[in-house]
Parts: C-alpha cells; sequence; structure tokens
C-alpha cells in the first residue's frame, strides 16, 4: 500500500518524494543530540528564571494572605471587642435608665402623697366645719321644734275640738311626748 500512496503523491515527471525529516534514518542521531541540547537548555533556563519568580511570586501571595488572614484575624477581635463596649455600654444605659425611672416614680409617688394629703386635709377640715355648722343648725332647729311643736299641738288642738288650749297645756304636753320619744 506504501507504494500506492507514493505512486499517488509522486509528481509526474519529477524526483520521488523524500521521507518526512523527523523519520530520516541518516538525521536521526544529529536530531537526539539537538534535542537533548534544546531540552537542556530549556530546564536550566527554568530552573534557574522561571521557576524562582513564579516561587516568588507564590510566597508573595502566601505573605500577602497570610497578612490579610492577620489582618481579617485583627479587625474580628477589634470588632469583638466594639461588641462587647457596646453591649456593655447599652447595659450600663438601661440600668442608668431604670435607676432615673425608679427615682422619677418615687417623686412622683411622694408628691402624689403629698398632694393627697394636702387635700384630704383639706377635705377634713371642710367635713369638720359643715359637721359644726350642720350640728348648729340641728341644735338651733331642735329648739324651734319645740315652739313649733306646741303651735302645731295647739293648731291640732283647735281643728280637731274646735276650743284652743291653753299654752302651758300644750307645752306640757309637748314636753312629755319629747319625752317619751327620747326617753325610750
Amino acid at each position: 500500500m506504501a507504494e500506492t500512496t507514493s505512486a499517488h503523491t509522486q509528481a509526474p515527471g519529477g524526483p520521488p518524494p523524500k521521507e518526512f525529516p523527523p523519520f530520516q534514518r541518516e538525521t536521526f542521531a544529529s536530531q537526539l543530540i539537538w534535542l537533548a541540547l534544546t531540552f537542556g537548555i530549556l530546564y536550566v533556563l527554568v530552573a534557574r528564571i522561571g521557576l524562582p519568580r513564579v516561587g516568588g511570586i507564590l510566597q508573595a501571595r502566601g505573605a500577602r494572605i497570610a497578612g490579610d488572614i492577620a489582618d481579617a484575624e485583627r479587625l474580628r477581635d477589634q470588632s469583638q471587642a466594639a461588641l462587647a463596649a457596646y453591649e456593655k455600654a447599652l447595659a450600663e444605659a438601661r440600668n442608668r435608665a431604670h435607676a432615673v425611672a425608679g427615682e422619677a416614680r418615687a417623686r412622683a409617688d411622694a408628691q402624689a402623697e403629698a398632694t393627697r394629703k394636702t387635700l384630704e386635709d383639706k377635705l377634713n377640715a371642710r367635713l369638720a366645719e359643715a359637721e359644726r355648722s350642720i350640728a348648729a343648725t340641728k341644735t338651733a332647729a331642735m329648739s324651734n321644734v319645740r315652739g313649733i311643736a306646741i303651735e302645731a299641738a295647739g293648731a291640732i288642738v283647735t281643728r280637731l275640738i274646735g276650743d284652743a288650749p291653753g299654752e302651758k297645756a300644750a307645752a306640757a304636753a309637748v314636753d312629755d311626748a319629747l319625752r317619751q320619744t327620747h326617753g325610750s
């Protein structure tokens, strides 16, 4: 089949085609030497120049990452400290607010108690005055009741009998009735 292929690739009337250069046996040894020499030079260049640069970049990145992590931890510690300080300040503010509210409540209670006592004293004074006025009015009315009762008894007897009783008889009857009412 190789002959058929070479017959098809062969130019009409031209020289026979040459083999692919890496597959030529005459140049194989020199190609291996150049391959080894080129590989060695590339290896040395990569090992001496490329790898140190890559290693430096990796070390710089590692150092920057470690620094960033250290900064993040430091900032986290600072934020936790700030949060603790905030919570402490908030608790102190709450305690102060409760203390102020308690003091205000105590002042308001004391003021309300003082106002209540003042009003109670005023009301007691008014009540005592009213009781004295009532007692005086009652005494005055009771002193007039005897006279009114004598007049009413005289008027009733006059109306019933048609004859007016004597003032002394009417007064004796009213005094007798009052004694019976208050005595029993």
